[in-house]
């Protein structure tokens, strides 16, 4: 028999607490019902007599379970443990080990048998293992009494004390025992919330000095009989309606220095000292930057110990330093100095503040008028600081064709003095008198026309006119000049881009030698047209002085050249019948229109830099695919019998909702023959019915395709952003991925839903690379000197980064430049959610169509 006595022990251990739990079960509920009862105090404040007949049915409760419990319960036998310990091994090898041999005792072959027999034996009772024991009690507690017992048990002491075990009587509320137990007094000193300091109890606060921030709130608790605590303070500045010094609950906030005392038994006494709230500070943080719009952006600072909660920027008329001639000879209209809100951060501390302010006063009657700038700012205790006044330039927008600024400077002339309206009103007549050749078409004369009517039907009773009708006017000839400075060059890019369109389709169609010569001719007029009107509306810039006239043109005749080479090329390669080259050529012309008008808009600073080119041709990606997903949308309502917007319509909202998530002004619009332009042949789309899924899928995976040729061309930039850009991109080359696939089970809503995923990738990696090639370039001129500062408020010449956006000194990026135009982007993102919520209200719409609503208004 091997030594099997430690889990022969252990198992009757086992057996021991099981029987205690199966008899004593009863005995442990009663008696955790009684601790809980007393713990909580559920018999404080009751009658004597029911306190005693609780305390006997308790008792009895006691002694009858436990009577039952030793009458149940009996101490396990050794035997009884070994039996179970046998029973758990296979085959009892223990009772085996006991027997004794009854057959062929004396046979030698047989007694071998039998010891051999015994040995397998020994070695199965040398693996016993002590048995757990069965502390199961579902099958006798089936009403839970037992988990109830020991949830009341438990609550009673981690919210009850068994010192509340005593007599009725002694521990009863409002009692002197209770009073002892607990403290005399309590505090708390809690400092204001935008301090983000933490409450004080003052009963853990040892006497001595005390510092808390001005504004902290004190509240005393006094317990005992009136007039054994009192509360004597010097820190509330309280002179009137003072309470009592012995009121039971006293709270005041602190004003000032001074002591906090509380007289009486175990009393303390605090020198209160206030910490100082420093004024905020503000001031400018770098020279003023102007758009060639008129959007200025000026970078400023702001510090506060506690935080800067607003902040305002005030510019006032400098009426010493305006040059008074001509039309500002007479008095000015009184008007209020323009106040605007500083931009504070939506997230993290303000602290210290770095931003910008930037806004757009062009149309404002001072612009380009000497103000003086001051900022101010408030933190949350209502202190106040401002920066030192600042002369400058008020930035407006800077009009070149001579009839629009003729036009711009009477309006601000009008608007100065309304007694300026008879001047206003024959300056612009004698424009007007002889239209040709200074008015670009009839309609701009016809507006000047009327709108000098309606001044002229103003002025008729003699007087000045009023502020409505100056206003008026004033708006008429602002939308004017705009007009006359930008709607000329417009038009002609308008035009050339509908010939790009007209020869882009007669290329996929494959048109006839005849319809090719007049598609080219017209390309060739318009491309012309075009040059013509960018040399005109050319803006000069200082660095131009600093290029020889000759390179200058030896630059553009180059330009030209290369324009007329390739419309040639084009021509022969369509006429024999190869439209897949001349695609490719045509998207190559089409690259260097754009990049001479970046030249023009440069001032003739040379052709794209190779991170130039992959970020604009990143901008047409995106826009082919903005204009994919407004089809897929389209498609998406007529399979359901609900037709979209008219094509028109459709193109502008995608514009006009790709603007505003970041798409950089001036790149242009989406056109119907431009989609899946890029990277896209015509062989790629040759017998395929236009607007089906089949046709989308087939652009949708071209369009793939030329961003991962695009990906893989992105020059080479060290640095974290240029691996962020790629990491962009590849996201959205996988979403465009699935939404080819998407677009070929003809599920259109989940396309759409990955062609928005696409789309905010490639934001991104625009974004990104942007900032990289910035970061590239300010590296590359470190070490060349600074350039010289311009004088503030006047519009220094900028260079742009990839998205056309001016940057600043140093080469950092300027991404403040308004990138919607004249539109707002609220009042933009307020319409496009209007329109979402007013079409996800309309239940007769399809289900599929609501779904994808309520994902646009639970994602934006």
């Amino acid at each position: 028999m091997p030594d099997i006595s430690r889990p022969v022990a252990l198992t009757r251990a086992g057996m021991v607490a099981e029987r205690l739990c199966r008899a004593f079960w009863p005995f442990w509920i009663a008696a955790g019902l009684a601790i809980a009862m007393l713990a909580t105090g559920w018999l404080q404040g009751v009658a004597v007599e029911l306190y005693w007949f609780a305390g006997l049915a308790f008792g009895a409760a006691l002694l009858v379970t436990f009577a039952l419990g030793l009458r149940r319960f009996s101490w396990p036998s050794q035997g009884e443990a070994l039996a179970r310990v046998d029973a758990a091994l296979p085959g009892r090898p223990i009772a085996s080990l006991a027997d004794a041999q009854a057959v062929g005792a004396g046979d030698a072959a047989s007694e071998a048998v039998w010891k051999a027999h015994q040995r397998r034996m020994a070695e199965a009772a040398a693996r016993a293992k002590a048995v757990e024991p069965d502390l199961r009690l579902s099958a006798r507690d089936r009403y839970g009494l037992r988990y109830m017992a020991l949830l009341l048990l438990v609550t009673a002491l981690l919210f009850g004390s068994l010192f509340r075990v005593a007599l009725p009587g002694t521990a009863g509320p409002g009692t002197s025992a209770t009073l002892a137990a607990g403290p005399a007094w309590e505090g708390w000193v809690e400092p204001p919330a935008y301090t983000g300091r933490p409450s004080l109890y003052l009963a853990d606060v040892p006497a001595g000095l005390l510092s808390v921030p001005e504004g902290s709130t004190v509240t005393l608790r006094l317990y005992g009989d009136v007039g054994d605590l009192a509360v004597l303070e010097t820190v509330s500045g309280r002179t009137e309606d003072v309470p009592s010094a012995a009121d039971a609950q006293q709270s005041f906030v602190i004003r000032q220095s001074g002591s906090l005392a509380i007289e009486g038994a175990d009393g303390a006494e605090w020198q209160v000292r206030i910490l100082p709230d420093a004024a905020p500070e503000v001031q400018l943080d770098g020279p003023l930057q102007v758009e060639g719009t008129g959007e200025m952006s000026q970078p400023f600072r702001a510090a506060d110990d506690y935080g800067v909660t607003s902040g305002t920027a005030t510019m006032a008329l400098n009426l010493d330093r305006v040059d008074r001639s001509h039309g500002l000879a007479a008095e000015p209209a009184a008007r209020e100095p323009i106040t605007v809100d500083l931009p504070m951060p939506f997230t993290g501390g303000r602290e210290e503040i770095a931003e910008r302010l930037v806004d757009d006063f062009s149309e404002h009657p001072w612009a380009n008028l000497p103000v003086t700038l001051t900022l101010q700012v408030e933190d949350a205790a209502g202190q106040t600081g401002s920066s030192e006044p600042v002369q400058m330039i008020l930035p407006g927008r800077r009009f070149f064709q001579p009839i629009a600024r003729a036009v711009v400077e009477q309006r601000r002339d009008l608007l100065w003095s309304p007694r300026n309206g008879r001047r206003v009103l024959q300056m612009l007549r004698t424009v007007a008198y002889e239209p040709e050749g200074f008015f670009p078409n009839e309609i701009t004369y016809l507006r000047l026309s009327f709108t000098l009517r309606r001044l002229a039907g103003y002025l008729e009773d003699g007087g000045p006119i009023t502020a409505e009708e100056q206003e008026e006017v004033a708006a008429a000839l602002w939308e004017l000049a705009v007009q006359l400075e930008d709607g000329t060059l417009a038009d002609a890019r308008q035009r050339l881009e509908r010939a790009r369109d007209r020869l882009a389709e007669a290329m996929r169609n494959g048109a006839s030698e005849e319809e090719i010569a007049e598609l080219m001719d017209e390309l060739r007029q318009a491309t012309d047209q075009y040059m013509q009107m960018l040399a005109q509306n050319a803006q000069p810039a200082e660095n131009q002085a600093d290029q020889p006239s000759d390179a200058q043109n030896q630059m553009q005749q180059i330009t030209q050249d290369e324009i007329q080479a390739l419309m040639d090329q084009i021509q022969e390669l369509m006429e024999q019948g190869r439209m897949a080259e001349a695609a490719e050529l045509m998207e190559e012309l089409n690259q260097l229109m754009d990049n001479m008008q970046m030249q023009q808009a440069e001032g003739g600073q040379g052709m794209q830099s190779p991170g130039q080119q992959s970020m604009q041709d990143l901008q047409e990606t995106l826009r082919d695919q903005q204009g994919l997903s407004d089809e897929s949308f389209q498609e998406l309502q007529e399979q359901f019998g609900q037709p979209g917007q008219q094509p028109g319509e459709q193109g502008q909202q995608g514009q006009q909702g790709q603007q505003g998530q970041g798409q950089s002004p001036g790149a242009g619009e989406p056109q119907d023959g431009q989609q899946g332009e890029t990277g896209q042949g015509g062989e790629g789309q040759e017998g395929q019915q236009p607007g089906g899924p089949g046709d989308l899928a087939e652009r949708q995976e071209a369009l793939r395709d030329e961003l991962n040729r695009q990906r893989q061309n992105l020059p080479f930039m060290p640095g974290d952003q240029a691996d962020a850009a790629r990491d962009a991109l590849g996201r959205a080359e996988g979403a465009m991925d699935g939404a080819e696939e998407a677009l070929r089970q003809g599920d259109l809503a989940e396309a759409i839903d990955r062609q928005a995923e696409a789309m905010n990738a490639l934001r991104e990696g625009m974004r990104n690379l942007g900032e990289a090639l910035a970061q590239n370039q300010q590296q590359q001129e470190q070490g060349q000197g600074q350039q010289e500062g311009q004088t503030m408020g006047q519009a220094a010449p900028q260079r742009r980064d990839p998205l056309g956006r001016e940057m600043g000194e140093a080469g950092q990026l300027g991404t403040d430049e308004s990138l919607l135009g004249t539109q707002d982007l609220s009042e933009r993102a307020d319409e496009l959610m209007d329109e979402i919520r007013r079409r996800s209200s309309e239940r007769e719409r399809p289900r599929i169509e609501l779904d994808y609503l309520r994902r646009l208004l639970e994602r934006f």
